[in-house]
């Protein structure tokens, strides 16, 4: 066998060696590369994460589900994605952008939900994440009302309607700031969750869905936050329920309305700020004495305003 003598010349040596780095630093670079292709198709799903609030909520708290989304690869060049979402059982929640790359949904639970585990499921960006949530039961007191031998009225068309189309309300700005604020300085009489006979006879899947504070006709009543006025009823306009009304947009799904007033400083389209005056305590509509009637309404849902007015949600 013959061996080139070109290979132990000195100057080959060092031409074979400088060949084997080159090789080896393009077989580096491949390596380096694809494991960095790996990373930025990976990272989108290892990065988003979820935060659950409270983490063992009750029947009557409100839900709320943040979502961290990976940052964008600064070269990427792909459409906006589409708002992220949390589906729990039958019902979608639209996710609203909180600060960069954080989103947030709130998700209502009452007195008529069944207690148990609830499954979450949060889809963003082709992405899904499935999370259980253990919702407390809760006993809730109950009350007596006697509406004399009519019953009082049962309310026009007109009324439920507009009512209806409040609630269904799901704006996208965030208009409020912090915890809520008490509507009225009145003694609470009736609290959230409360189930009712009428005339000794039990309301099925009935429960108070508000607040009531018990003070004088003409007692102030403020904006708990800030907001816009959606809805304006009175008593001559066919709210023989709730009397006079008001109804707050918040923002993002979360409404309040005040019923039963003596009058309305404000009207429809008005953007009133926390604490600002609207109206006065009274007694019109379906009611037994002057009081407030303040009901928080998440996503179409009554839900307790009390976690708003002492923790909030940012």
């Amino acid at each position: 066998m013959t061996i080139s003598r070109s290979l132990f010349h000195p100057f080959a040596q060092v031409a074979q060696a400088r060949r084997l780095v080159s090789i080896r630093r393009i077989w580096l670079s491949c390596s380096l590369g694809i494991v960095t292709l790996l990373a930025i198709l990976i990272a989108p799903a290892l990065a988003m994460q979820v935060q659950v609030q409270p983490t063992n909520p009750q029947l009557g708290d409100t839900i709320s589900v943040i979502m961290s989304a990976p940052v964008p690869h600064s070269g990427a060049s792909s459409p906006s994605p589409e708002r992220p979402t949390v589906t729990l059982g039958q019902k979608i929640y639209p996710m609203f952008a909180i600060s960069n790359n954080r989103y947030r949904a709130l998700l209502p639970t009452t007195p008529l939900d069944s207690a148990g585990t609830l499954t979450l499921q949060v889809n963003a960006g082709g992405e899904t994440q499935n999370l259980s949530v253990p919702l407390r039961n809760r006993q809730f007191p109950t009350q007596s009302i006697w509406l004399g031998e009519g019953g009082g009225p049962e309310g026009t068309d007109h009324e439920f309607d507009r009512v209806d189309a409040f609630k269904a309300l799901v704006t996208p700005e965030k208009l409020w700031n912090g915890p809520f604020l008490r509507p009225n300085q009145g003694e609470i009489t009736t609290v959230y969750g409360v189930q009712r006979y009428y005339n000794g006879e039990f309301a099925e899947d009935y429960y108070h869905r508000g607040v009531d504070y018990a003070a004088g006709i003409g007692s102030p009543v403020v904006t708990p936050a800030a907001g816009r006025i959606a809805l304006v009823g009175r008593v001559e306009d066919g709210f023989e329920l709730h009397g006079n009304t008001i109804g707050i947009d918040h923002g993002q799904g979360v409404l309040s309305i005040m019923i039963h007033l003596s009058r309305i400083d404000v009207k429809e389209g008005d953007m009133v700020q926390a604490g600002q005056r609207i109206g006065a305590v009274g007694s019109t509509g379906i009611s037994t004495g002057p009081h407030l009637h303040w009901g928080l309404y998440v996503n179409g849902q009554s839900v307790d305003p009390v976690p708003w007015r002492y923790a909030g949600f940012e």
